[in-house]
Parts: C-alpha cells; structure tokens; sequence
C-alpha cells in the first residue's frame, strides 16, 4: 500500500511541457488528451473530477470551472489559465455529443485506467522519466501555487481540501525535513 505520508511527487515545469508536447496538435485524440493534461495542470482537478466534467460545468468565455462532483460531494469553482482554457475550448469544438467533457470518440467516458495507460505513454514519448499518474499534475499545480507565493488558505480552497494539514502534505516538497 501507499504511504499516505510521503511527501507528493511534483514534475518540474519542462517535464509538464514535455507531457503536453508528446499530445498530438491535429489528431482529435491528442487534442482531447492535451485538454484532460490542462484540466489535471491547470486547474489542479482529482482524476475523477475531471473525468465527470460536464460541458455545462465550465464557463469557456472566462475560465470559471464548477466542480459539482468534487471529492466528498463538496462543490467548488477554478480558474483556469488562458492557455488552459484555449486547449479545453479547442477540445470542446470537436468532441462527440457525450455526457462528459473528455470523452472517447465515440462520446464514451474514459477510464481513470486509460489515463494512467495514457500518462506512461506520454512521458515516454516526451522523455519524461520518472512514473507520471494523474495526482502528480496536481501535486505540480499546488506547488506552482506555493511558488508563486498563493497562501496556504487560497491554495486549500482550489485544492478542495477541507483541511489545511491535507494541502501542507502537498506542499511537503518545498521544505523538506533536514
């Protein structure tokens, strides 16, 4: 089992762009793929909080995301980056009708399996090496919120976090233990 206790792996910024980078621009899965990387980046959004994204959910004239379905059932809105933004939007121009926002092209759900596949995939692809999963793109927006000198409250509330020491565990890599 995982130690809930060690401290949370963050990619570095080339390692992120490298992921992004691997999507393909034209193909509409890489699309797709780069939109779901921005949601998990961009926005800080759990893997299943992504995946149950509504089209409706988000505002895709000023970056507002609802996440109705958060973990704990609590709600909560993000902001996403122009940049963020411009690649969900683009995304949400050629999928399918489908319930979800990131959807198969057949307008199917995609598994948290097929992300985890996916991720592996990419960092090969992008030379990332180390294991990348879904909550180190999370892990990698907290931190860059801490970087940019958000406080702790601020990054709890776009984390979703109902508790300060959950959000500290994520921040544990930018002052480890000596």
């Amino acid at each position: 089992t995982k130690d809930q206790t060690s401290p949370a792996e963050t990619l570095s910024k080339d390692e992120v762009r490298a992921l992004l980078g691997a999507c393909s621009r034209r193909a509409p899965t890489g699309i797709r793929n780069r939109a779901l990387l921005r949601l998990l980046h961009g926005g800080g959004l759990r893997i299943a909080e992504a995946l149950s994204l509504r089209p409706c959910d988000v505002d895709f004239d000023t970056g507002k995301v609802d996440i109705l379905r958060g973990k704990g059932a609590k709600r909560r809105v993000i902001w996403l980056p122009d940049d963020a933004l411009a690649d969900v939007l683009r995304w949400a121009d050629k999928r399918p009708r489908a319930t979800t926002l990131i959807c198969t092209l057949q307008g199917e759900p995609v598994s948290r399996q097929y992300v985890q596949a996916l991720l592996a995939r990419l960092a090969k692809r992008g030379g990332v090496e180390r294991r990348v999963n879904p909550h180190a793109l999370r892990h990698t927006y907290a931190t860059e919120l801490a970087v940019e000198g958000k406080a702790l409250p601020v990054i709890q509330g776009a984390l979703g976090h109902s508790s300060p020491v959950a959000t500290a565990i994520y921040l544990h890599a930018l002052h480890p233990a000596d």
